[in-house]
C-alpha cells in the first residue's frame, strides 16, 4: 500500500450551535481536515446538531432518526475526528450523544467477526474558555477505543482560552503556534497510522 491510497475523514462537529452559527468547534474541525488534507486524505464536516439523532444504543433508533445516515458515512470513513466544545469543564451533550450511539458498534461485526469500527482512526479536537480539554480528550479516546477505535500517537488537539474571559477560538486573529503544531502532528500520525491499518487490518478472532 502506497502513500497514494484514499483516505476518508469524518468530522463530527459536536458544537451546540446549528447552522449557520459560527462555530469554534467547526473551525478547529476544519482545520483538522485540513492538515489531512495535506497527506492526501479527503473528508467532510457533519455538525451533528443539525440532524435528528435519537438518544439510544442501537444502530437505528426507529422512524425521524438520523444516525443511520451518518454512520453510513462513518462506515466510509477511515479516520473520525470528534470536535466538541467545552461546557462546564465536560463534552458537550451532542458529543456524549454521538459516543452513546457509536456504543452500539460493540455488537457489530464485519464478516470476519471483527468489530465494526475495527481499523478505524478516531482522534479529537476541543475548544473551549475555560477548563476541561484533557479531561475531554481522555474521556474521549477511552470511549473511542472501547468501541474499536485505535487511537494515535498525540492524537488530540484543543485550545483552551484564557480563565474567565469571553474570547472563543473563532475569535482568534490567527491560530496561536502551539495548536497549528499539534494539529500538524496529529494529522501526520493520523495518515499514517490509517493507511498501516488499511493496509493491514487487526487479526480476527
Amino acid at each position: 500500500m502506497t502513500s497514494n491510497d484514499n483516505l476518508r475523514a469524518l468530522a463530527l462537529v459536536c458544537s451546540l450551535k446549528p447552522t449557520p452559527a459560527e462555530s469554534s468547534s467547526e473551525l478547529m474541525a476544519q482545520q483538522v481536515l485540513d492538515a489531512l488534507g495535506t497527506h492526501g486524505v479527503d473528508g467532510e464536516c457533519v455538525r451533528v446538531v443539525d440532524h435528528d439523532i435519537h438518544p439510544g444504543v442501537k444502530p437505528d433508533m426507529g422512524k425521524g432518526d438520523e444516525w443511520p445516515w451518518l454512520r453510513e458515512k462513518l462506515r466510509l470513513a477511515d479516520i473520525l475526528i470528534l470536535s466538541t466544545p467545552t461546557w462546564v469543564g465536560h463534552m458537550s451533550s451532542i458529543a456524549q450523544r454521538v459516543l452513546e450511539r457509536l456504543d452500539a458498534e460493540l455488537s457489530e461485526t464485519d464478516e470476519q467477526g471483527r468489530p465494526s469500527m475495527y481499523g478505524k482512526v478516531g482522534v479529537a479536537a476541543v475548544v473551549g474558555n475555560e477548563d476541561g480539554a484533557h479531561k475531554i480528550v481522555a474521556d474521549t479516546f477511552q470511549a473511542l477505543n472501547d468501541i474499536g477505535f485505535t487511537i494515535p500517537a498525540q492524537g488530540g488537539t484543543y485550545w483552551n482560552g484564557e480563565a474567565m474571559h469571553p474570547k472563543d477560538y473563532i475569535d482568534l486573529e490567527e491560530t496561536p503556534k502551539a495548536v497549528a503544531s499539534t494539529t500538524k502532528s496529529l494529522a501526520a500520525n493520523a495518515a499514517h497510522l490509517a493507511r498501516l491499518l488499511k493496509q493491514e487490518q487487526y487479526p480476527a478472532d
